[in-house]
């Protein structure tokens, strides 16, 4: 059987497309894109594409014809259909981020596109915003514009750029505060840009999407040797999607490292002198990091549930509000060897396979007779867990 897979974005079907549709013995797709087009005789193929195709060959061989939205490569039926052994052509139109970057007028090289399947993914894709300015989202069930803006107020904020029914009769730009965003009616948006209006742009990149990773991490310098935070960076394994935890963030440095590799972060310290390190920080390396002054635990009741946390200060209770909240990773570090044996029982406590570990570097260093000799830095004890269930 030949399938050929057409896109549609509200403007009339080139030639090609509709001679693939007059020739087909069978045309599919989603409902609302076959009553747009007028199609009656058309079958739509709801949550089954695959099982209508098979459907089609059980009655003879012939052609088919399936109808997307936008850019059936991007994000579309295109993926499905060569996942099941099918070799279809494609006939593409304007994939709808293009067409909702398009109608607000930005550019989108430098844009992050995400597209959730359903509401279980809405953390992660909160998570995305955080982390970078510029992402569009194309909204899923329960992943959309009231969802977005309450999962990010009040510490992410942001604008939002709605976008309706693109390419239909009932196509909607709005730019919309995301107080507005949480109570006002949206009809099947089908694109939300979310944008950091205090970004600052960037040199151009020779890469389409977020840019490539930093060149070099567990940077020199800061309250921890890099062979240790390049050890904790490991342990933690901060990525884009994820929420990352600093508490007792001293100077930011795991903060700032973690946001460098793609994590969405919040730090938590109750100095005032630390915090201002903290923003700093952040400024010189032109990263994303939420800063809430506080005491740990208290301070951690009202933030969102992380991905994994690094804890740089506090006793066995801040370890244990964090491990309550069920991070995938617990790092924390300490100084003195008496207070191993407490956190790691109260880590064991929450279902979490604890171990801990000792470093200690040496760097070669000019020694006062002249000669060069290794100079021994203190030792630092991490400890580190994952929940049992993981293994």
């Amino acid at each position: 059987m030949t399938v050929t897979v057409i896109g549609w974005d509200g403007l009339a079907l080139a030639p090609a497309a509709a001679e693939a549709m007059a020739r087909a013995t069978l045309v599919t797709g989603p409902d609302r894109l076959l009553r747009e087009l007028g199609l009656k005789d058309a079958v739509p193929y709801g949550e089954d594409l695959l099982g209508v195709l098979d459907g089609h060959l059980e009655h003879g061989e012939g052609s088919a014809a399936v109808l997307a939205e936008g850019d059936p490569g991007f994000f579309g039926v295109v993926r499905e259909l060569r996942g099941h052994g099918l070799r279809p052509a494609v006939l593409p139109a304007v994939p709808l981020a293009a067409r909702a970057f398009a109608c607000a007028g930005l550019n989108w090289e430098d844009a992050l596109v995400v597209a959730p399947e359903h509401a279980g993914q809405l953390g992660r894709v909160v998570n995305a915003c955080r982390a970078h300015h510029k992402v569009g989202v194309l909204c899923a069930p329960g992943v959309g514009p009231g969802e977005l803006a309450r999962e990010l107020a009040p510490t992410t904020p942001r604008a939002l750029i709605v976008c309706e029914d693109l390419g239909g009769p009932a196509e909607r730009v709005t730019h919309s505060r995301m107080g507005e965003a949480t109570t006002r009616p949206w009809k099947d948006p089908d694109v939300v840009l979310v944008v950091d209006p205090l970004h600052r742009p960037q040199p151009r990149s020779w890469v389409a999407g977020p840019r490539p990773g930093p060149a070099e991490w567990a940077l020199p310098g800061g309250g921890l040797p890099p062979e240790v935070r390049a050890f904790v960076l490991a342990k933690l394994g901060p990525r884009l999607g994820d929420l990352v935890w600093d508490v007792g963030s001293g100077s930011g440095e795991i903060a700032v490292e973690c946001a460098r590799l793609g994590a969405a972060v919040i730090a938590v310290e109750r100095d005032e002198a630390a915090c201002a390190r903290i923003r700093r920080h952040v400024l010189d390396h032109g990263v994303k990091v939420a800063l809430t002054r506080g005491n740990a635990p208290p301070a951690l009741e009202p933030l969102p549930d992380p991905d994994a946390v690094y804890v740089g200060g506090g006793g066995p209770d801040v370890v244990v509000a964090c491990a309550a909240r069920r991070p995938r990773s617990l790092v924390c570090v300490v100084r003195a060897i008496e207070q191993v044996p407490a956190i790691l029982d109260r880590m064991r406590e929450y279902g979490y396979r604890a171990e801990g570990t000792q470093i200690q570097a040496a760097h070669f260093t000019v020694l006062p007779d002249g000669t060069h000799g290794l100079a021994p830095a203190e030792p630092v004890l991490v400890l580190y867990g994952v929940p049992a269930h993981s293994e």
